[in-house]
């Protein structure tokens, strides 16, 4: 009898146990884009080691943002990855936390510019990429961001529009090579303002950009570095540009959560996402440019990426809070002398 009582007592602590493993869950907030490459990279790998459910949320910035927002008191969500500027108005709404780096293992391996973006920790970066332009390289040669305008490339342009991620930095390095770099992007916005009517489209999703190259019907485009796979698969002379100006770029980072309920998996799981294995894996599959200094790839896949110290030094990156503080007053000057 007492072997049957203890028996039994046994089973039923295994099956407690197994029901508190199935109760551990983590629910992130990301980017809808590679979700199947990041099942297989990331989410399964780190099920199987933290033995628990991963449930994991996508869509665009602002509906992702509105929903954090809507549920700070009682979040749902445990940790999210945006853009530098959205995580800064996540913080601005009280949505988010600072991160105890103390608890990331590989925050030491990461790049300078992805420690502290937002300042208090408020975010972690795991990604950036470059901002440049793609052009034919049989038809025009691209030296700078003024070249966009060139007499040859009239109707034959896409730029990115001011509300898009793309928007703000392209207009930035646009007014460098002017010469006026102010944050007001009054010049530059001015600058695009005089040539709209020779730029084919004003485009809002990167997709755009490549099937119009494809088509031929555009000859030169700022684009993120993210896209540019699509176009290393035309069958086309296609370049890079590396304009005299420098590039510019964003960079993506995690957040956590206020009162997040299961912050411990959460820290495991951004150390996980920043470990050199992962990191490499996300790179070599051309999802991600690593923010892990460590990571090493080929010459062929570094090509592909935002890659190596020297790139990632080289990067004239908005700060946040100037995005934050006038993509309103950007978005006003842009509809009076741009979309009118």
């Amino acid at each position: 009898m007492i072997k049957t009582i203890l028996t039994t007592g046994v089973a039923l602590a295994l099956c407690s146990g197994a029901a508190q493993a199935a109760d551990k869950k983590l629910v992130i907030s990301v980017y809808g884009f590679s979700q199947d490459a990041f099942k297989e990279i990331v989410y399964t790998p780190f099920e199987a080691m933290c033995g628990c459910d991963l449930v994991v949320e996508t869509g665009n910035s602002v509906e992702r943002l509105a929903k954090l927002e809507a549920r700070k008191d009682d979040p749902e969500i445990d940790m999210a990855v945006m853009s530098t500027h959205d995580a800064l108005a996540a913080s601005r709404k009280g949505i988010t936390q600072s991160i105890d780096t103390s608890k990331l293992t590989n925050y030491d391996k990461l790049y300078e510019i992805a420690k502290d973006p937002l300042g208090d920790h408020l975010g972690i970066g795991y990604t950036f990429y470059a901002t440049s332009i793609v052009y034919r390289s049989d038809k025009v040669s691209i030296d700078s961001w003024q070249d966009l305008f060139k007499p040859e490339l009239k109707g034959r342009v896409a730029f990115p529009n001011v509300t898009t991620n793309q928007g703000p930095p392209s207009l930035y390095m646009l007014g460098k090579a002017m010469g006026n770099d102010a944050a007001d992007l009054a010049a530059p916005i001015g600058e695009i303002a005089s040539h709209k009517d020779d730029i084919v489209t004003f485009y809002v999703r990167s997709s755009q950009v490549a099937q119009l190259m494809q088509q031929e019907e555009i000859l030169a485009a700022p684009v993120g570095r993210f896209a540019w796979g699509a176009y290393t698969k035309m069958d086309m002379p296609i370049k890079w540009a590396t304009p005299k100006e420098g590039q510019t770029g964003g960079m993506n980072v995690m957040i956590m959560t206020k009162g997040a309920k299961n912050e411990d998996l959460a820290y495991q799981f951004m150390d996980f996402w920043l470990s050199t294995d992962i990191q490499t894996k996300l790179a070599e599959a051309l999802v991600d440019s690593p923010a892990n200094a460590e990571v090493k790839v080929d010459a062929k896949i570094a090509a592909n990426l935002t890659y190596g110290e020297d790139t990632v030094k080289s990067l004239n990156l908005l700060p946040p809070a100037v995005i934050l503080d006038n993509r309103e007053k950007w978005l006003e000057e842009w509809n009076a002398q741009v979309a009118q």
